[in-house]
């Protein structure tokens, strides 16, 4: 996957607005949706869905699932 950073609102902590990544297909021709990290949580905007409308998920729900899983 190609991953490019769409959107650096931040200094040194994260804040509310957030990192905002681009991520890319193996080869960088289909654009498989944005990953936003806030200070409390991610949110996966799957193909063009706008961050309003992406899956959002506890930073503490997804540390505890990749705690559990992995």
């Amino acid at each position: 996957m190609k991953v490019w950073i769409k959107n650096f609102d931040v200094a040194m902590e994260v804040k509310t607005s957030g990192i905002e990544l681009d991520i890319y297909s193996e080869d960088g021709k289909e654009h498989l949706g944005d990953l936003i990290i806030t200070k409390t949580k991610l949110i996966w905007c799957k193909g063009k869905t706008q961050r309003k409308n992406g899956k959002q998920f506890l930073l503490n729900d997804f540390i505890k699932y990749v705690d559990e899983n992995l």
